[in-house]
């Protein structure tokens, strides 16, 4: 089982390491956050400053973690060594490849991002079981090391969570339509409602709190992400402002909103159908493989284990 270098020690990057350590990996963690390294050390977890964690991880060839903002991971790209296994949890995929292809384009990169999280951060707010259930996204480029793309299937598996395939372009697009835009609404939303002063905080409930649940996390790491997928989210932003502009014109219009709520109650129950699921098989050694898990993660379908070379999938 390879070793498992983690970078940042925050929500995510805290709850990698001690998901690893809990499937037996070796692990050990680096850290700019003086708060994050005394805590996971207190809590018995392997933190050691960000040179040694890396001469480590050469010294036993283990897979790095980067788990940092991503304004902050050229600096950790910049002290890699030669030729170590990378692969990173950032929330956008296309600005840290083109990171590593400029700055550490030595490093055996496979890009990640685990779709799970909290409005919580810092090593406190991390847990073992935060991925349990959830999709990983794995990055399938053409010319992918599939060695350590292997590496990072197997801890997100580890982890427990299922992995989907797919490139940085595809993952982004669609991170800003599932996850980025809603930050966005969800400021608007909040900001909204506090403008109704009082009154209106007072009667707020459950679908005010749903709503602006993400609102509450910390403005630094939102701006990171959301600027950092600019170009894709951009996009959302304009789809969803063309639907509101519909919203409003049909309400001053007619009064209605039929349409607007009709198809957003129908893309909920799309959310929360269950499809059948058909098992199916990647070869990882095959030519093909890259293409074959990229088509795999477009259709909907996930990895949901590793039997040597040979990926066990499910796919609608």
């Amino acid at each position: 089982m390879r070793s498992v270098c983690v970078v940042g020690l925050g929500l995510i990057g805290g709850s990698v390491l001690r998901a690893a350590a809990a499937a037996g990996h070796v692990t050990w963690g680096a850290t700019a956050s003086e708060d994050d390294a005394r805590a996971a050390a207190r809590d018995g977890y392997d933190v050691v400053d960000l040179a040694a964690a890396l001469e480590r991880a050469v010294v036993q060839d283990a897979l790095v973690v980067v788990a940092v903002p991503l304004p902050a991971v050229e600096n950790v790209l910049r002290a890699l060594p030669e030729g170590v296994r990378l692969t990173d949890v950032v929330s956008v995929k296309g600005p840290v490849a083109d990171l590593v292809a400029r700055v550490a384009p030595h490093a055996r990169y496979v890009g990640g991002h685990p779709m799970a999280g909290t409005s919580r951060s810092g090593w406190d707010a991390g847990r073992a079981d935060l991925f349990r259930d959830a999709a990983w996204v794995v990055t399938a480029e053409d010319g992918t090391d599939l060695d350590v793309l292997s590496d990072v299937v197997g801890l997100a598996l580890a982890a427990g969570a299922h992995v989907v395939p797919t490139t940085a372009a595809e993952h982004d697009a669609a991170v800003a339509r599932i996850s980025h835009l809603p930050h966005v609404l969800a400021a608007v939303l909040a900001s909204v409602g506090a403008d109704g002063g009082p009154l209106a905080l007072a009667l707020a409930a459950g679908s005010f709190g749903d709503g602006t649940r993400v609102a509450g996390s910390r403005p630094e790491l939102v701006l990171a992400m959301c600027e950092g997928n600019r170009a894709a989210l951009l996009d959302a932003v304009d789809d969803a402002l063309g639907r509101l502009g519909a919203a409003r014109g049909s309400l001053a219009s007619t009064g209605g909103l039929a349409k607007t709520v009709e198809a957003g109650h129908a893309a909920r129950l799309e959310l929360e159908r269950r499809p059948d699921l058909t098992d199916t098989t990647v070869d990882l050694t095959s030519p093909g493989a890259l293409r074959a898990l990229r088509d795999l993660g477009s259709r909907g379908g996930r990895v949901v284990a590793l039997n040597g070379s040979t990926a066990l999938a499910r796919t609608p």
